[in-house]
């Protein structure tokens, strides 16, 4: 007995809470990126109308090559009707492949936009959609979702307009061949509707289970290559692969398998009342044969247009298992565009000036917006143009969130933050960004080679000023015994270094970037000691002229700071100097006893 797999709850909750099928508003939305080549498809639609009346008359030319030549004993009849047929067959195929060539272009600029928007508006998100967000659901909806999206405008949309151009224009030849014939085969129609109905219910549900399954499956992929080093420390390498296995994989083929059921079942229904169409034609058409009331050549058209009838059906059960594929992926996708970003420039929103680096921190406020608890509650912080100012607390008492708000990852829900007596929120985040800088404790090195991460934050900096801003922070050293120096490609995340190099490299690119505030997020508590002594070394030379705040558990860097601030549940408890604290013998003093001494 097998136990049903249930996925996780944020997964249910937000994949499969709403069951629908076609949705006019996702619809509307994704035609919103289709509108650009509305003229390059009609001119598609028009080829397929000429292609669906090509295809309907082939049926037409059998019956008269049956009567005109072949009962009437005419052979030049007989040639010049296959001759016609092979022409409109000729043409029918090369008006076909241009159709397919427009539509093929068409798909895939639709993609190339969709794409680039979601990048985009996902370069643009606040920090708080991706602690809500695992990076395996945000790359199921760029990649996974996008690519339901290239089958249906590709193939699918005319398709599904050149079906119901066919069994219109089917239904009009075998009106007008035979209307009594017509009627038996319109029979099966009530059957085939219900079977239709059936499988739609069925499958509406299973479609948004497998596209659920596919976001699960990445998000546990992404988690376990993404910790692969935790992972084989840890020597979880079998569970892990049992767990994903035999419980993420194994959802994923149950709901894989329910849908294919499913849609496996449909096609031979369809293809039964198809048969039993024909059957009944066969033998009533055939009676009137023998009767001469109708010829051989109208009932073996008959026979062939019975097949065109309901072939285009068949294709339009399968488009809709693309439709069903596309409006999950297509809600998901505009959802994720409908994402408020949180962090906005306002209208009138300034370019900031060249700042000398006064901050200012007026009644400050903060919590997050799905939660109302304060993570910071009134903070006040004076801080001069140049000044080194080092944050210290407990995890969790708010330091990170402090320099968040300066480098405005987030706005404050009460108060302001000034730097230079300008409001933040009145000045365009980019002009802000370009003069900070931020070293963080895992620094992140993206694929490619060093000199190429130095430039990260200054693209037109030259090559001396590359090895300069190396030298100045202890990276030179170590980066020109590299294998191509400072051509040395660092992989994705920089796995190709160690921790103190790859925080070496982040030091060289905040020092580059010259900016005028510079953060450093317990920048050196992932280093060893002799590299911190390297680091520490050049530390005066990253810290000279700057506003800086350095968040650190280490002792030696933060006694030489102009102002220690003690943060405490996300309030300001103390602050001074090293010495002047020590001699309050408070909160720093504390703090000091128990996690600084060295």
């Amino acid at each position: 007995m097998t136990t049903k797999i249930i996925p996780p709850t944020f997964i249910t909750q937000s994949e499969e809470q709403l069951d629908k099928g076609y949705d006019p508003k996702v619809a509307q939305g994704l035609m919103e990126f289709v509108k650009p080549y509305y003229g390059q498809m009609l001119f598609a639609l028009a080829l397929m109308v000429v292609v669906t009346a090509a295809s309907v008359s082939g049926p037409y030319f059998v019956k008269l090559a049956i009567d005109e030549g072949i009962n009437a004993n005419d052979p030049i009849a007989l040639s010049t009707i296959v001759l016609v047929y092979l022409l409109v067959s000729i043409a029918q195929l090369g008006f076909n492949y241009w159709r397919v060539r427009i539509m093929s272009r068409v798909g895939q600029h639709v993609l190339y936009d969709v794409r680039t928007t979601m990048f985009a508006h996902l370069q643009r998100l606040s920090l708080s959609f991706y602690n809500r967000y695992s990076v395996g659901r945000v790359i199921t909806r760029v990649i996974n979702d996008v690519g339901t999206l290239r089958e249906f405008i590709t193939w699918a949309v005319l398709a599904i307009v050149r079906n119901l151009l066919g069994i219109i224009g089917t239904l009009i030849a075998m009106i007008a061949l035979n209307f009594k014939l017509s009627l038996l085969t319109f029979a099966v129609l009530p059957l085939m509707v219900f079977a239709t109905i059936a499988f739609r219910k069925a499958a509406r549900k299973n479609y948004r289970k497998v596209r659920a399954a596919v976001s699960w499956a990445n998000s546990v992929l992404a988690e376990n290559v993404n910790g692969v080093r935790v992972v084989q420390a840890f020597s979880r390498q079998q569970r892990n692969h049992q767990t994903f296995s035999g419980y993420v994989n194994r959802y994923f083929l149950e709901t894989s398998l329910d849908a294919a059921r499913v849609a496996s079942l449909f096609t031979p229904v369809i293809d039964v009342l198809g048969a039993l169409a024909t059957a009944l034609v066969v033998y009533i058409g055939g009676t009137a044969v023998l009767g001469e009331s109708i010829t051989a050549g109208v009932l073996i058209a008959f026979v062939l247009y019975i097949d065109r009838f309901f072939e285009p059906i068949r294709d339009l059960s399968r488009r809709f298992d693309t439709l069903q594929s596309t409006m999950a992926g297509g809600e998901r996708i505009l959802e994720l565009l409908k994402t408020p970003i949180e962090v906005r420039d306002e209208e009138n929103a300034k370019e900031m000036e060249s700042i000398t680096g006064a901050v200012r921190f007026e009644h400050v406020s903060f919590h997050y917006s799905d939660d109302p608890a304060l993570v910071l509650d009134q903070i006040d912080l004076d801080v001069k143009p140049g000044e080194t100012v080092a944050l210290v607390g407990e995890t969790g008492a708010g330091k990170t969130t402090i320099v968040k708000l300066l480098a405005r990852f987030h706005d404050p829900t009460g108060g302001c933050v000034l730097v230079d007596g300008v409001d933040l929120r009145t000045v365009t985040q980019q002009s802000l960004r370009r003069q900070m800088g931020m070293v963080l404790q895992d620094p992140f090195l993206f694929n490619g080679t060093v000199r190429e991460n130095i430039l990260f934050g200054r693209l037109d900096a030259k090559d001396e000023e590359v090895i300069a801003a190396a030298k100045a922070v202890g990276a030179h050293d170590f980066i020109v015994n590299l294998k191509n120096g400072y051509e040395t490609s660092v992989e994705e995340g920089g796995v190709t270094l160690s921790v103190g190099q790859r925080q070496l490299i982040s030091f060289a690119r905040a020092l580059l970037a010259n900016p005028r505030i510079l953060i450093l997020d317990e920048a050196t508590s992932s280093v060893d000691t002799q590299t911190e002594h390297i680091i520490q070394s050049a530390l005066a030379t990253l810290l000279k002229g700057r506003t800086s705040f350095v968040i650190a558990h280490r002792l030696s860097t933060i006694t030489n700071a102009d102002k220690i601030v003690v943060i405490d549940g996300g309030r300001i408890t103390e602050q001074g100097r090293h010495a002047d604290l020590l001699e309050m013998k408070g909160r720093y003093y504390e703090l000091y006893k128990t996690g600084f001494q060295e």
